[in-house]
């Protein structure tokens, strides 16, 4: 069986569903939450714990060894995926409550890192769980 390969950062699916964005950890170690369900329903590769893989997006929120993140490193992944998002007009993303599982931050820590996502016309919140801020 051949391992899922990263698609390249200009592609898009012939489905046309948003791209999913989720918390993950620098291991790429998708084995609970959101994470889980990148790997599952939107082909995040295991092993790659930041950006693009699949139709999924990931942002780090712990490290390698599984510790959260500080507020600043999560930002620094944060301003990438906006970076990224806003390279990328034509794709559709959806995302999620970045931080607020596993790594246990609040709403209210997490949603400001967002404001940009908010502006940005090609990102939505997935269902009903995206920062409220």
């Amino acid at each position: 069986m051949t391992k899922a390969r990263p698609l390249a950062v200009d592609s898009t699916l012939a489905s046309g569903r948003p791209v999913f964005v989720f918390g993950s950890n620098l291991a790429g170690r998708h084995g609970k939450g959101a994470a889980l369900h990148a790997k599952r329903e939107h082909r995040a590769v295991h092993g790659v714990g930041v950006g693009r893989t699949g139709n999924a997006y990931a942002i780090p929120t712990k490290d390698a060894a599984l510790r959260t993140l500080p507020l600043s490193g999560i930002m620094g992944y944060v301003l990438e995926f906006l970076r990224y998002a806003k390279a990328h007009p034509d794709l559709r993303f959806e995302v999620t409550r970045i931080g607020c599982g596993l790594a246990g931050y609040t709403d209210a820590q997490m949603a400001p890192m967002f404001a940009d996502a908010r502006r940005t016309a090609t990102c939505r919140r997935a269902g009903a769980s995206m920062h409220e801020a």
